[in-house]
């Protein structure tokens, strides 16, 4: 069997320890469309939880955004007394626009209400609970995923050509 010399077991502990690192560097976000296609409207009426349901289904990560689409509407991110009351003089962010990205930039719970009277309280309201990466973790919170975060960061795809490329040069050295 071949043995490594002092400089290749150095260089290969050096790679090792640059791979082992990349996982904490490695970034990738996902934009919601609050709604699908409907956007944000007034929900049906048997149908007041629809944002809530929506938004239990997937899982928000922070850094991830939410988009909100609607006309002769606005959207308002509330703190949860003013969510629960449907009505806020002091929004965190009040936008009317009818195309409005919210970056979640920090994790656990953000609320959002309709600006327009009367539609937050026939449901037009949702709660978006957001992770910190420790519980998107295989052995942290462990939630069910629903498959929402497909985008894949250009430094995951880096780190399996650079496995690659450690492989090839310790099998060039033990051969």
């Amino acid at each position: 069997m071949a043995s490594f010399s002092k400089s290749s077991t150095t260089v290969l502990v050096f790679f090792l320890t640059i791979f082992s690192s990349l996982h904490h560097f490695s970034v990738s976000s996902f934009e919601f469309q609050v709604g699908g296609s409907q956007g944000w409207v007034v929900p049906p009426a048997n149908d007041s939880k629809i944002y809530n349901d929506w938004a239990s289904e997937n899982r928000f990560l922070v850094g991830d955004s939410i988009r909100f689409k609607y006309k002769k509407d606005s959207v308002m991110e509330v703190n949860d007394t003013e969510y629960k009351r449907c009505n806020s003089s002091h929004p965190n962010l009040f936008s009317n626009t009818g195309n409005t990205v919210y970056k979640l930039d920090q994790p656990g719970p953000f609320y959002f209400i309709s600006g327009v009277s009367g539609h937050c309280e026939k449901g037009q309201r949702m709660i978006v609970k957001v992770m910190s990466p420790e519980e998107d973790s295989p052995s942290g919170g462990g939630g069910k995923s629903s498959g929402s975060h497909v985008a894949v960061s250009s430094l995951g795809v880096s780190a399996l050509v650079f496995v690659q490329f450690v492989l090839s040069f310790v099998a060039s050295k033990v051969i």
